[in-house]
């Protein structure tokens, strides 16, 4: 079982990337779980035809009696989509919530359940505080991969990130696999990212280039993969997926 942890920004682009390489992947065969770790629990939106699904906190806030038929949905394309979900508005910890949706997750066994070849967590790497960080400490994740573009926010975010992994990573917890480029097409972005790269001292693993068809797709509820399956977009981002997927757990 592949379990890779994607982090990011807020907003640049982490659950389009995210569900776009389960799509790719199911279709290829592979048993695909996604979770989303943020509290705006859209991670799979994309996949579900646009539609929220229940989360793990509400559907516990609401039922002692938790079953995974409850928490766990399985897309059109074949992907099982959970979202942590989040406290009340006010109340409560985010990062607290991941934990407890992993916990319960765990508890009901949902991986011996599902079987899943590939698992990816769609984790906010705004701020790497505890529960947010759980993927790469609590060994749920083999490998941690960053999206940013070469927006200074962005690239902030993914020093902070790395840092965090590295930290762990040191523990025997996951390790850094690289960068994934989400362009926005603006002069000397290629170069910023390659110069973060280069400080973060790691790889770049794929520039994906701005393309009109992902917001049409996602106008219609859908990943590209699945709204425009013979474009050039969809095969990069079945090539990404199918390399994360299929190379081994880098040593530590």
């Amino acid at each position: 079982m592949k379990k890779i942890a994607v982090y990011g920004k807020g907003g640049i682009g982490k659950s389009t990337v995210v569900s776009n390489m389960s799509a790719s992947l199911a279709a290829m065969g592979y048993t695909v779980m996604q979770i989303g770790c943020d509290p705006k629990s859209d991670s799979t939106r994309n996949l579900t035809g646009g539609v929220r699904i229940p989360t793990v906190l509400e559907s516990m806030r609401l039922n002692d009696e938790v079953a995974l038929e409850d928490i766990v949905v399985k897309s059109e394309s074949g992907v099982y989509c959970v979202e942590s979900g989040g406290p009340i508005p006010g109340v409560g910890c985010a990062g607290r919530g991941i934990i407890t949706a992993f916990e319960k997750l765990e508890e009901l066994n949902a991986y011996e359940v599902y079987k899943p070849d590939v698992i990816f967590y769609d984790v906010l790497g705004d701020v790497v505080c505890g529960g947010f960080a759980m993927p790469i400490r609590g060994g749920y994740a083999d490998t941690v991969c960053i999206v940013t573009s070469g927006e200074m926010m962005s690239l902030y975010a993914a020093s902070n990130i790395s840092h965090a992994v590295k930290s762990f990573g040191k523990r025997g917890y996951a390790t850094l696999r690289g960068l994934i480029q989400n362009s926005k097409g603006f002069s000397g972005e290629d170069e910023l990212v390659s110069k973060a790269a280069e400080e973060i001292q790691t790889e770049i693993i794929t520039r994906l280039p701005r393309n009109s068809l992902i917001q049409e797709a996602e106008a219609l509820g859908k990943t590209v993969v699945e709204a425009f399956p013979e474009s050039e977009i969809s095969k990069q981002f079945g090539e990404l997926a199918k390399k994360l997927a299929e190379e081994g757990t880098p040593e530590i």
